[in-house]
């Protein structure tokens, strides 16, 4: 016999399910299962991936949903036609705007009201009066689409049961149809289902209780297995095939609409489009278009109109004209920088024609799929561009893409081990140890942690826990997708309320979007931008220049220069480690240099092997190899290397023949081979094109094996040339205004790749001179100061810098003193009106200290007398009180002032930063007796010279491409040294590697011209000589270190006064002294 499953919780239930769609539906395959109904709770969350799931296995899919109500029924809906799904988009909506975030409030009236179309499913639990009720309720409102649900719970007397529901649903004209409550795919997630039924209830699996499920019972089973289990109701059986008949809805007929953009009074999209780009054509060809250049636009025009978008083009202007109308700095990038039309407009600032992209890129006929504009903004004011959105186009048309969080190998550790009742400690010794999403933890990460390999509950937390990696955990906001359409949104999905005010997100993310062939507007925060923005400003107000991306002087030798040296901490792009060791390598002059330097520090060039054949062609060692005229043609820039995916769509092209959107196939197909193996169709025309124009068999397949292996990881050329430039100019500025660099990145912290103690360290370097925080000259923000000769500035640490303190009290601090400077703490406090706990803030970071000349210690003693002044009535009583009583007035107290070293333990504490010694530099004496040398010793050391050198860690990165070596970052009183330790000095010291604040490395130095790396032997934990700082005397001041936190963000936000909570890239912590030195690394995957 045939039969449909209808119930299934697939584990976009968040917590319910605990298997994935493409998991049920393979299974529901195999098993000769004819269709699925997946139900989620309350949610059509993951019905795009079952869509997918569908696609690929061939089984039908039935769309529904299972509605909790505030009554307690339990209704499982199916839209039979395109009409009813949109009435139970609505509907979800309708829940969702009252219950908030991952909630939905539904009452049997609003099912009433939207359930026409809709086929309901009772979900029933015991045959009594109330299901009685339920039944008519449901008869009323659905009518002949009314059923129930016969469901096995493996209860006493189950039988019995079926028996009366049956009667009981007949009898209310009702019919019966089998369902099994699908939960998982497999009786093996029986014990997975059962954690996350804990991790939802938050408790543990010795408390759960009823609250998970009473039996074993709830997986996928073939028909006959159906059948053998109801032999007495063959007809509600066949009934799942009846609904499957009545359902005719499929996602596939969900016809997304753009909404229409005609902003030119008379014309249409296209009209307006060509109206606008030959208008701005003065903007960036003041003379004019050349003709190779006006050729491409009317190109691209041609296509933009056969395609129908050009109003999502005007969609994307409209944004990007509004943005600079409010000063808000943005610039277009991604494959749409392959677009003349988009440069014209000023969506983009890379020239297609200069740089020779490509626009098949970026839209072509064959790839059928909607345009992707990305946007970058200023993240300090993208939200005013967001709302100006939703006001535009109207909440009901306009919502941001969902992102679904899943599960990482720490948060899954973490959720399991609590469910299965691991003591705290273990969980979190676990978890750090941890380093890569998916990664295991072996046997001996285990016995290194003094834990049990054969302990049961532990044993199964790890198994569990590499179970629960990649489900979902919940949904969140995509950082700027919108989805805008023509008429209303909820149509077509769900929406629901934002965590953030004024916000509504989808309940599909990008990938969904993608799927359904959806436009997506993409309104991205980029905190360089605003970096760049204030640094604007900053050298406007205090240099009298004025400054933009657009007038910044190109090809500066000074800035490349700089570059060359791979003085970029804080830049844009070529910061990172990797990118610092390229450069010297690079030796970048050029913005073209500049672009294939931000590409190939990538992980496609890696794998491609094309890294160092360019380095060698680059310095001379090797001669680039072109077999035609043609080929040097498309890869002379490279040096004969497909560096970027518009290489091999050229190389595609001109050497195989390939249409411009046969060659985006080719890219894409690329881009997935891993997991779809698509590719393999290609390679026959491409090396047979290719053999057919002259090349030899082993060239064309060498070619295509060289694409091949960078394919998945490819860069786009107009990508890198959009952040190239970002990088360019925040070198520029770098380079020229360092102060104001500075200062700027302070402001737009968190952001970028350091910690603000090493972008502080740099600019002290640069000989720019910074000044504490200080209540009297201080606002919020960084700032700059004038130095003597006027010409200099200094940067003053803003109120930013305090950790705790309030942006509205120290907006009043700086109110309250501006006619006049606090003389005192008291006068400072009863001006200011300010609560004393803020002021203590300030105290704790120092900043009466430059002005007022009170120590730490003495501002808090000042702070601890604060008083109110007496009413006027008891003001003379309290005056003659205190004559008379002169002896008890309490006398001035002269504190013990804090070391030197306790003094840098409180600024590492409250402002994250110190200015006065680097820690390391107190522990000079010590580590000199162990023949520990400097960093700067060690970086300037012979090729091949052993030794050993130690300071604080401030980067971690392991990229996917480096096959398990780890880079870390260290630095002394004397600068930064860098650091290679390879993957089984990694497994062995693991957790040294990474629960070290301080660490000394034995090893060997290896130099590469001006690369110079400090290859590791050995390490050690120096983070207990960090531990007592405070407890040392002047001579030997030591900090104290603590777990590293595996973030990439720069600490907590200053602004709000927040108690410190365990997040999820938390590392062990050692038991340390109370005063504990707090310097933050940043970690990167």
């Amino acid at each position: 016999m045939s039969y449909a499953e209808l119930q299934v919780t697939t584990h976009f239930s968040f917590l319910r399910g605990a298997s994935s769609a493409a998991e049920l539906f393979a299974t529901a395959k195999a098993l000769g299962i004819s269709a699925l109904g997946v139900v989620d709770r309350n949610s059509l969350a993951g019905i795009v991936r079952a869509l997918e799931a569908s696609r690929e296995t061939g089984l039908r899919l039935v769309v529904g949903c299972r509605l909790d109500l505030q009554n307690g029924m339990s209704i499982l809906v199916y839209p039979t036609d395109r009409a009813a799904y949109s009435r139970l988009t609505r509907l979800l909506t309708l829940g969702k705007s009252r219950g908030g975030k991952a909630s939905c409030i539904l009452h049997l009236d609003d099912v009433t009201q939207y359930a026409e179309g809709l086929i309901g499913v009772l979900v029933p639990d015991l045959p009594d009066e109330t299901c009685a009720v339920q039944l008519r309720k449901m008869a009323d409102i659905f009518g002949d689409r009314a059923y129930m649900a016969l469901t096995l719970r493996r209860r006493p007397r189950d039988q019995l049961r079926l028996h009366n529901l049956s009667n009981l649903a007949i009898r209310f004209n009702v019919r019966p149809v089998v369902t099994n409550d699908v939960l998982f795919h497999d009786p093996d997630r029986r014990q997975l289902q059962d954690v996350v039924s804990c991790i939802r209830t938050h408790t543990t699996i010795d408390d759960v209780g009823f609250s998970r499920e009473r039996h074993a019972d709830r997986y996928l089973k073939p028909p006959e297995e159906m059948e053998r289990l109801f032999p007495r109701y063959r007809e509600a059986l066949a009934r799942t095939m009846e609904i499957v008949a009545r359902c005719r809805f499929s996602l596939e007929e969900l016809t997304y609409q753009y909404p229409e953009e005609a902003i030119v009074p008379g014309k249409d999209a296209q009209a307006s489009l060509e109206h606008y780009v030959w208008e701005s054509v003065p903007d960036r060809y003041p003379e004019g278009l050349p003709p190779k250049t006006l050729q491409i636009v009317r190109h691209e025009l041609d296509l933009i109109k056969a395609m129908q978008y050009a109003p999502y083009f005007l969609t994307v202007f409209s944004i990007v004209r509004y943005a600079r109308s409010q000063g808000i700095l943005c610039q277009g990038r991604g494959s749409a920088a392959n677009s003349a039309v988009c440069y014209i407009l000023g969506i983009t600032s890379i020239d297609p024609e200069t740089n020779d992209l490509l626009f098949e890129r970026f839209v072509s006929r064959e790839r059928d799929e909607p345009p992707d504009i990305d946007v970058d903004f200023e993240h300090a004011r993208r939200e005013e561009v967001i709302q100006w959105i939703y006001k535009t186009y109207g909440h009901d048309k306009a919502a941001l893409c969902a992102t679904v969080t899943r599960y990482r190998a720490k948060g899954a550790i973490r959720d399991v081990g609590k469910a299965l009742g691991l003591p705290e400690d273990v969980i979190k010794a676990l978890s750090s140890g941890m380093w890569s999403w998916s990664e295991e933890v072996s046997d001996r990460n285990v016995r290194e942690l003094n834990l049990n390999p054969d302990d049961r509950r532990l044993v199964l937390t790890l198994k569990l826990a590499q179970q629960l990696m990649g489900a979902p955990r919940h949904l969140g906001q995509h950082p700027g997708g919108f989805v805008l359409t023509h008429d209303r949104l909820d149509d077509l999905v769900p929406i629901e309320p934002a965590a953030m005010q004024d916000r509504r997100i989808i309940e599909w993310d990008k990938d969904d979007v993608e799927a359904l062939k959806m436009m997506k507007v993409d309104v991205l925060a980029l905190g360089m931008l605003t970096c760049m923005s204030k640094a604007f400003d900053l050298i406007r107000e205090h240099k009298g220049r004025d400054l933009d991306l657009a007038k910044i002087e190109p090809e500066d030798a000074k800035t490349y220069e700089m570059i060359r040296r791979a003085d970029t901490l804080g830049t844009f792009q070529i910061e990172s480690r990797a990118q610092m060791s390229m450069l010297p390598r690079m030796k970048p002059r050029t913005f073209y240099d500049l672009v294939i330097q931000v590409a190939i520090v990538r992980p496609g060039p890696i794998q491609g092997d094309m890294v160092h054949p360019y380095l060698r062609r680059r310095e001379g060692k090797e001669q680039p190899e072109y077999p035609t005229p043609e080929l040097e043609a498309v890869l002379s820039k490279t040096l004969g290397v497909p560096l970027f995916q518009e290489s091999a769509m050229r190389v595609a092209m001109v050497c195989a023949g390939f249409t411009g959107g046969e060659a985006d196939q080719l890219r894409k197909s690329m881009a997935t081979f891993k997991f779809t193996g698509g590719v393999s169709r290609f390679k026959d025309k491409l090396v047979n094109g290719m053999v057919a124009n002259g090349y030899s068999a082993e060239f064309a397949e060498r070619t295509f094996s060289q694409l091949e292996g960078f394919g998945s990881y490819g860069f786009p050329e107009s990508h890198a040339a959009s952040f190239a430039l970002i990088a360019y100019a925040s070198s520029f500025v770098k380079c020229h205004y360092p102060d104001a660099f500075c200062a700027a990145l302070l402001n737009s912290q968190p952001m970028g790749f350091y910690a603000p103690a090493q972008i502080v360290g740099d600019c002290r370097r640069h000989g720019v001179e910074v000044r504490p925080v200080c209540v009297n000259h201080s606002r919020w923000d960084c700032t700059l100061e004038s130095v003597d000769d006027g010409e200099r500035h200094a940067v003053r640490l803003g109120m930013r810098m305090v950790r705790g303190l309030a942006t509205a009290d120290a907006a009043t601090i700086v109110a309250a003193r501006a006619d006049q400077p606090f003389e005192s703490v008291d006068d400072m406090w009863r001006r200011s009106g300010v609560p004393a706990a803020s002021l203590v803030e300030l105290a704790e970071a120092d900043a009466f200290l430059p002005s007022l000349q009170l120590e730490r210690r003495d501002a808090l003693w000042a702070i601890k007398a604060l008083r109110d002044e007496p009413l006027p009535l008891f003001a003379a009583a309290a005056e003659r009180e205190a004559r008379a009583v002169a002896e008890q007035q309490e006398p001035d107290v002269e504190l013990r002032q804090m070391s030197e070293g306790h003094n840098v333990v409180e600024d590492y504490s409250h402002t994250g930063l110190t200015l006065r010694e680097h820690p390391v530099s107190f522990l000079r004496r010590d580590l000199a007796k162990r023949s520990i040398v400097t960093c700067q010793e060690a970086m300037s050391a012979r090729d091949g010279r052993w030794l050993m050198a130690a300071g604080l860690v401030l980067v971690r990165q392991m990229p996917g491409s480096a096959k398990g070596v780890m880079f870390i970052t260290i630095e002394d009183e004397t600068g930064p040294a860098n650091v290679v330790v390879w993957p089984k000095l990694f497994e062995r010291r693991r957790r040294v590697v990474l629960g070290s604040s301080m660490m000394a490395i034995n090893g060997r130095i290896q130099r590469e011209g001006e690369v110079v790396h400090l290859i590791a032997q050995q390490v050690f934990d120096l983070s207990v000589d960090l531990s007592s700082l405070s407890e040392r005397d002047a001579t030997f001041r030591l900090p104290s270190g603590r777990g590293d936190e595996f973030t990439h963000g720069g600490g907590p936000d200053p602004r709000v006064r927040q108690a410190h909570a365990v997040r999820p890239r938390d590392m062990f912590t050692p038991d340390l002294h109370i005063d504990t030195l707090k310097v933050k690394a940043r970690n990167f995957h």
